[in-house]
């Protein structure tokens, strides 16, 4: 299995090849069987139609384990499953992968403004996951702009979601410490395609 920086170094030469080749985008990649997983990577993304993370990263069937869910949320499923790709395939490198224009976190943050008792308890619990880390961005840098509170809000996610892998899985902590793993975040922008990875911040 490879490493972690090295399976982040194939993210973004993936990366770099869906956004200088237009003319390779909505193509597919032909079927291939097989019946070992090996993955590179681990990628907790957004369910966000504009977000594939196999087109993202240009990779094909068998590349990527990739688990999707509204705002990119750790719950105990997304866990479970980040925790037995990581045991059971060897993959190295986890990216939790936000992106821009995120509509988890304009809810959330509509939400935090204005409360709306209307919506259902499941959605209710996607708004509840997100809303701790952005209550207190929105307490220090109340004089952000609404385009660039999304923004700033999208990256507090992320980097909340990457926290959340840390501390409540044993297992993923076992793995960064004795095995290499790295969990690391990334924001993608749907207005041009690109992959930006972040730099972590303190706990």
């Amino acid at each position: 299995m490879i490493s972690a920086q090295d399976a982040l170094q194939k993210l973004r030469e993936g990366n770099a090849r869906f956004t200088s080749d237009p003319s390779q985008q909505g193509e597919r990649p032909a079927f291939k069987s097989i019946e070992n997983q090996e993955p590179a990577a681990i990628i907790l993304a957004c369910s966000d139609s504009r977000v594939p993370p196999e087109v993202v990263f240009d990779q094909g069937i068998g590349d990527l384990f990739i688990v999707r869910v509204a705002g990119n949320i750790v719950t105990p499923a997304q866990t479970g499953s980040i925790e037995f790709a990581a045991e059971k395939f060897g993959s190295r490198l986890v990216v939790v992968l936000g992106h821009t224009m995120c509509g988890a976190i304009r809810a959330t943050l509509d939400d935090l403004a204005n409360p709306a008792p209307s919506r259902t308890e499941n959605l209710h619990s996607i708004v509840d996951a997100i809303s701790p880390c952005l209550s207190p961005l929105i307490a220090r840098s109340p004089q952000l702009s609404e385009d660039k509170m999304l923004r700033e809000a999208m990256r507090e996610n992320v980097h909340h979601s990457v926290r959340q892998l840390q501390l409540q899985s044993s297992i993923l902590r076992k793995q960064v410490s004795e095995k290499g793993l790295e969990i690391i975040g990334a924001e993608y922008c749907v207005s041009t395609g690109s992959v930006n990875f972040l730099e972590p911040t303190a706990s």
